[in-house]
């Protein structure tokens, strides 16, 4: 079982600074998600920086989330 996300930063770039339960801070970099589906949505900035922890994964203000098995396998640490 993968750690959970217990905090999350917006960056620039579309990156995301991931802090899991284990204590590992990650980046997941959004961008290859930003030309599927409902994700293009978050190429507004403003809606993309509307992310929060929700529960144990992520999620922004238009119901969006992400997994977080998904972002910690997909993740880099920094």
């Amino acid at each position: 079982m993968k750690p959970s996300v217990i905090k999350v930063v917006p960056k620039a770039g579309y990156l995301l600074e991931l802090t899991f339960g284990n204590g590992e801070v990650r980046t997941f970099d959004m961008k290859p998600y930003l030309n599927t589906g409902l994700f293009s949505e978050l190429k507004e900035v403003s809606l993309f920086n509307s992310v929060k922890v929700s529960f144990d994964c992520i999620q922004w203000t238009n119901e969006l989330d992400f997994d977080p098995e998904v972002l910690y396998d997909l993740s880099y640490k920094l």
